[in-house]
């Protein structure tokens, strides 16, 4: 049984692929990214992802990991892609689009399944925590490795922030453009709130501002059971993959 899959990782702002070995956690091919069309409507996502998908000598089940909750393959929610996509069974209309055989999983599961996988988490039991900061806020929850689905933390309400994401993400530094200290701060009481209603053994932070942790870190609580994610802009890819392999 071939151990090589095709990850796809569908963002708000961008759409990145690549062929993984999911028994290393290593990808065997360059991260290629195109941008999301916008509007991310259906048609215009699968049509980018049939080309993305052809530049590939690969015939096997492709793993997408996709910015909604995915519930027996259709979307119920669109908070960081086109709201036409509430209520589309994203498994077979990219699976007609590409072709192929394809597993669908919430972006911010397949980025959890990576860091478990291969990456912080790894060898961690109990209650693992990954919140990944970007355009807005995933979150990914494993028990003793095995994964809980579709947790939306970015849409909690926070300091009377509805959604929180809308305050305490990536974007919201930029947009606001926000220095790291006030950003900080930020992220320091969002994962302090998480903290206290779930207590997690370890929380993986991850998300494009990893890159920066040493930036904005000395502002989050050292009591807090916290860890900088290690699989950086290809855990969605890798996890997508993960997710193929175990279900593909």
């Amino acid at each position: 049984m071939s151990s090589t899959y095709l990850g796809v990782d569908v963002g708000g702002s961008g759409i990145k692929a690549a062929l993984v070995d999911v028994t290393t956690g290593a990808l065997l091919t360059e991260r290629a990214r195109i941008d999301t069309p916008q509007p991310a409507t259906p048609d215009a996502v699968t049509a980018s992802l049939a080309d993305m998908v052809a530049g590939y000598e690969y015939e096997g089940t492709i793993g997408i990991g996709f910015p909604c909750v995915i519930r027996h393959g259709v979307s119920e929610t669109a908070n960081n892609i086109d709201p036409s996509w509430i209520g589309v069974n994203v498994r077979d209309e990219c699976s007609f689009a590409t072709e192929s055989r394809v597993v669908v999983i919430n972006d911010a599961d397949a980025a959890a399944l990576a860091e478990q996988r291969f990456g912080a988490a790894a060898g961690v039991g109990g209650l693992v925590l990954t919140i990944t900061f970007g355009t807005g806020i995933g979150s990914g929850l494993l028990v003793d490795g095995r994964l809980v689905p579709n947790l939306e933390l970015g849409q909690l309400e926070l300091e009377g922030h509805i959604p929180a994401e809308s305050y305490f993400s990536a974007k919201a530094r930029r947009t606001e453009d926000l220095d790291w200290e006030e950003w900080g701060g930020r992220a320091n009481r969002y994962l302090t709130h998480v903290c206290a209603v779930f207590t997690p053994d370890l929380v993986v932070v991850g998300g494009g501002l990893t890159k920066h942790w040493e930036m904005f870190s000395p502002y989050l609580d050292p009591n807090l059971p916290l860890t900088p994610a290690r699989m950086g802009n290809d855990a969605g890819i890798i996890g997508a993959a993960i997710a193929a392999s175990e279900t593909g």
